[in-house]
């Protein structure tokens, strides 16, 4: 008897085994496509207006980190709040034993992973970019009451020549060796986009 059950046995292994397959196909199938979706760059045009040039790079993390809305600065690639519970501090350069320049030097540290560039700082809080239209940002860059008091042309001055604001094309590697993004438009574009900008007469778009 147990003979003549084996052919019947082996028919509904093998039905099985072709139903087994066909669904895992179908699952690969799925994961795939949604792998697919997930992973497609997503398309983010940058204007050929040299406001909309200047503002990819302003709006960019490597410059939002410094310019929370907060006491506290942000950091990587996704913009948390700073480690070790660093804060602003009544000059921006953070509190006792916890200062910006215990940690950040003049240049990059590739060993740590530490970023670092002259006067490494946290922008006043007058100038908090975070949470902030383009429209806004330019509106407080612009307001002397909020940039120091400086005019156009040291406007920017600042915007094309500090060395931490330029220091964002030159980001270094993080703890894990990573390379940090860098502005989606290149310095020297940004640069003259800045400049061209100014020279239009500094207008702001309504949006």
């Amino acid at each position: 008897m147990k003979k003549q059950h084996l052919p019947v046995l082996s028919f509904f292994l093998l039905i099985g085994i072709v139903i087994l397959f066909m669904a895992n196909t179908s699952i690969t199938e799925k994961i795939a496509a949604s792998t697919t979706t997930l992973t497609t760059p997503l398309t983010n045009e940058i204007g050929d207006e040299p406001f909309d040039k200047m503002m990819a790079v302003l709006t960019h993390k490597r410059c939002v980190n410094c310019h929370p809305s907060g006491d506290r600065p942000r950091q990587g690639e996704d913009s948390h709040i700073h480690n070790f519970e660093v804060q602003r501090g009544i000059d921006n350069h953070g509190v006792a034993a916890l200062r910006c320049e215990s940690c950040h030097q003049h240049e990059n540290n590739d060993f740590s992973g530490v970023p670092g560039a002259p006067e490494w700082s946290l922008a006043p809080i007058e100038m908090a970019w975070e949470g902030l239209s383009r429209v806004e940002i330019v509106q407080s860059m612009l307001n002397p009451a909020n940039n120091g008091g400086r005019n156009l042309e040291q406007i920017v001055e600042h915007l094309t020549e500090h060395e931490l604001v330029l220091w964002a094309w030159e980001p270094g590697i993080d703890a894990a060796g990573n390379p940090r993004e860098k502005p989606p438009v290149s310095k020297e574009e940004y640069i003259k986009a800045v400049k061209e900008w100014a020279e239009s007469g500094a207008i702001i778009p309504e949006e």
